[in-house]
């Protein structure tokens, strides 16, 4: 098969690496042990700690939530006879969907629940993109995919003489 004229991978931004959730995991743990330091050998110390530990493990856990929510992706690619939209979630689940590229219509929708919800629509079915992009880079989305549509259909087929 031939390469696509437009290939875009999608995933969710994380602008913390690993190493930078280590350094505020310490920061925290560090904040969290500074009110304990005064009450250290009295009840009152001990009666904080299950707390403290709590917070501390509570946010162990919405970083690790967070990574694993960021290894969703969705795959598009654009030939000349078809559309591809390929999502992989967290899980491993594989979703997929395809159209011919004279039928696809993207859609921004700019009054829906989400801001600037972007959709696909062909093949009998309308799909969401990039739900996990911020508003901006949905407009970003939008426009080069469109343009992308744009320049398939001025193009001669291969068929016409």
């Amino acid at each position: 098969m031939e390469a696509p004229l437009l290939a875009l991978s999608l995933r969710p931004n994380r602008s913390l690496s690993q190493r930078g959730v280590t350094w505020v995991m310490a920061l925290v743990a560090l904040g969290l042990v500074i009110p304990l330091v005064p009450l250290g050998g009295i009840g009152a110390g001990w009666g904080m700690l299950p707390f403290l530990v709590a917070a501390l493990a509570g946010l162990a856990w919405a970083f690790r939530r967070s990574f694993e929510d960021g290894r969703l992706t969705e795959e598009f690619r654009l030939w000349p006879d078809l559309v591809t939209v390929e999502r992989i979630e967290p899980n491993g689940t594989v979703q997929h969907w395809h159209a011919n590229p004279f039928w696809v219509r993207p859609r921004l929708i700019e009054n829906a629940p989400v801001e600037k919800y972007l959709t696909l629509t062909g093949n009998g079915r309308e799909i969401e993109l990039g739900a996990f992009l911020s508003p901006g880079e949905r407009v970003e989305l939008f426009d080069e995919i469109s343009a992308a549509l744009d320049r398939l259909k001025t193009l001669p087929s291969a068929d016409s003489p």
